[in-house]
């Protein structure tokens, strides 16, 4: 009860406060609105909350900002990080806010091979990462896939995420932001296509919808449609049951998939917080492009035409990538 009345004094406060005119970043860079191309004033555009700080206590304030209590069964979707060395979420920076919510830590199995790609080794590598230190994990396509059905898909109609997301009433996305060696970056939205696709669902997803099982390899663009797509099919099938909360650290060209990433070459940003996963995305990514030390991340997200993801969310009704910016900061 005293934590349900501290979130709503601070929200109380928060809406008497401004919209962000200007930010400091984790790293000490500051940054002014207007370098933020899709910032607005417009009432009508989704808040996303941002706090420079990264920390546990930081993780639970922009999670308390958004004035949502995901009701029963909570799943936690994150990456467990394809090896000790990947910049998968740490169980000290997670922990507190994992509990808060009572989650259970929940992820699929890959399609490409590496240390996860069946859920003894996946449950392996997440116990050497830490992870079973924090809570249960479950792993979604333990027993095979369920379809979740898409309207107005540019590419697909139809979504193979693990059959345990039926068991599950809410779930906190919670995201490492970084690059991606095949979607130019990692953000929400890949975390609720690519990451919650079954094996056979990731199949699906990178070769565009044309195959479930052998090579993910396809058209580049109708990946990131399908991609796009299936992020349309998890929040729908959610409704107000979903919050997304992305931490920038550690931005490295490579994904938490990758064993043996790049070592990131920018300063930390800082902990995004939405009920909208395409404008969290677009926050995120106006951000990181204002950055004066984000080169590398900027020619890789660009080498792999993945602002484009961007653009299919917004044509099929993903979300707004226009978002009201607020500071959290003191």
């Amino acid at each position: 009860m005293k934590r349900l009345f501290a979130a709503a004094l601070f929200l109380c406060l928060l809406c008497s406060s401004a919209l962000a005119d200007s930010l400091v970043t984790n790293g000490g860079v500051s940054l002014k609105e207007t370098e933020l191309p899709y910032s607005t004033e417009e009432d009508a555009a989704p808040k996303v909350y941002f706090i420079r700080d990264i920390s546990p206590d930081a993780l639970v304030k922009a999670y308390e900002a958004l004035g949502v209590q995901l009701p029963g069964k909570v799943g936690v979707k994150m990456s467990t990080g394809e090896s000790t060395r990947s910049n998968y979420l740490r169980p000290e920076l997670i922990t507190d806010l994992v509990h808060l919510v009572n989650g259970t830590i929940v992820e699929c199995n890959t399609a490409y091979g590496g240390s996860r790609s069946s859920t003894a080794m996946h449950r392996q590598q997440a116990k050497d990462n830490g992870l079973l230190d924090v809570a249960e994990l479950d792993i979604l396509d333990e027993e095979g896939s369920m379809e979740i059905p898409i309207e107005n898909g540019v590419r697909i109609n139809v979504d193979y995420v693990g059959s345990h997301f039926a068991a599950y009433d809410s779930f906190l996305v919670l995201t490492h932001f970084k690059g991606h060696a095949m979607a130019g970056f990692g953000g929400a939205i890949k975390n609720i296509s690519i990451g919650f696709g079954s094996s056979m669902g990731k199949v699906w997803i990178h070769s565009g919808g044309t195959r479930t099982s052998g090579s993910i390899w396809g058209s580049q663009d109708a990946f990131l449609e399908a991609m796009a797509d299936a992020a349309k099919g998890v929040n729908t099938a959610m409704g107000d049951n979903i919050v997304y909360i992305s931490v920038l650290n550690r931005l490295s060209v490579d994904c938490d998939c990758d064993g043996n990433p790049a070592e990131p070459d920018m300063h930390d940003i800082g902990i995004l917080a939405s009920t909208d996963p395409l404008a969290i995305d677009q926050a995120a990514i106006d951000l990181v492009y204002a950055m004066p030390d984000s080169g590398s991340l900027r020619r890789r997200i660009e080498r792999q035409n993945g602002l484009y993801t961007l653009d299919v969310g917004e044509r099929n009704g993903l979300g707004s990538r226009y978002y009201n910016l607020v500071i959290l900061d003191d």
